[in-house]
């Protein structure tokens, strides 16, 4: 795998970038407290009130800067350790510097679209843009031709396709069910509060499900393409408890009440796919070696 100076600087990019935002949402604070706001449907919800995060609900306000300490305590410092192998062209790294780039594109797009107008709005979207841009840059860097003769004969296929296939189905029942539910109950969805629309439904839904599912499917025909993109997503898996959990500490925090079932629920479901990702990860990344075990041959053009 040929390193790309270009990934390696937007790296560095997204992670300044990122330690700027991350840092302010989570330790910025403001004589603000929270108070009620009418939403354009006439609900009345409760807004957080202070710091960055001010003008989000509550709910979604004391979620971002649970993201924020996941990014700054897993997400910056994975990012970094990805860039440094990946540019000492390890392929295996290379794999996870993708999944990990895909990690601040999924934080930095649902800020960007989703968080209420704040002073970082521009960092948001240079981070959304930057992110994209890294993700398209590193995944092409990985030629799939020659991926494919770095497999070990024993390179799983079957495990890590069902575990694509379904996450695909949990997700899109996840997000799915309630949207149904509340067409059917003629209201709008429980979760949408002050927003104007459904943004994170509407990128785990066009998105991440299909990706997944399609990355299952590849993976069942041995597609190298496949393994590439279930790279990808697998790192986001990875971290989705303890982004799950730091949201829901800085949620009850923050006064926002759940059940014993709403807490325990989602933190034991993403834990259990937490756990499984890695499982998957380490599967692959022990049966792809960073050297060739074939040559792959150079086609020359053909002469008249």
């Amino acid at each position: 795998m040929k390193p790309s100076r270009a990934v390696v600087g937007l790296a560095v990019l997204i992670a300044a970038l990122a330690l700027i935002a991350a840092g302010t949402g989570l330790f910025w604070h403001d004589a603000g407290s929270p108070f009620t706001f009418t939403t354009l449907r006439g609900q009345t919800v409760a807004m957080y009130g202070r710091g960055l995060y001010r003008l989000d609900t509550r709910f979604m306000g004391a979620g971002n800067r649970g993201t924020d300490a996941v990014t700054l305590t897993l997400g910056i410092p994975l990012l970094i350790v990805t860039t440094v192998r990946y540019r000492r062209g390890s392929l295996r790294w290379g794999l996870l510097l993708v999944g990990t780039l895909v990690y601040f594109l999924y934080v930095y797009a649902s800020l960007a679209l989703n968080a209420a107008y704040n002073n970082l709005f521009l960092i948001y979207v240079a981070l959304f843009s930057a992110s994209l841009f890294a993700v398209v840059l590193a995944a092409t860097s990985i030629d799939l031709v020659a991926l494919q003769a770095h497999f070990l004969p024993n390179l799983p296929h079957r495990g890590p396709a069902l575990f694509m296939l379904a996450s695909g189905l949990v997700t899109l029942l996840i997000w799915l069910g309630p949207l149904l539910s509340a067409l059917v109950r003629g209201q709008p969805p429980a979760l949408l509060d002050s927003s104007t629309t459904m943004v994170t439904d509407a990128l785990d839904l066009a998105i991440m499900t299909p990706a997944t599912i399609i990355a299952g499917v590849l993976i069942l025909r041995r597609a190298p393409l496949g393994y590439l993109i279930a790279c990808a997503l697998l790192v986001l898996e990875m971290l989705l408890a303890p982004l799950i959990a730091a949201q829901t500490v800085s949620q009850v925090l923050a006064g926002v009440s759940f059940s014993a079932g709403q807490m325990i629920g989602p933190i034991a479901g993403f834990s259990l796919i937490a756990l499984a990702a890695i499982v998957v990860t380490t599967a692959l990344l022990r049966t792809i070696s960073d050297s060739a075990l074939v040559q792959v041959p150079i086609l020359q053009p053909e002469h008249a």
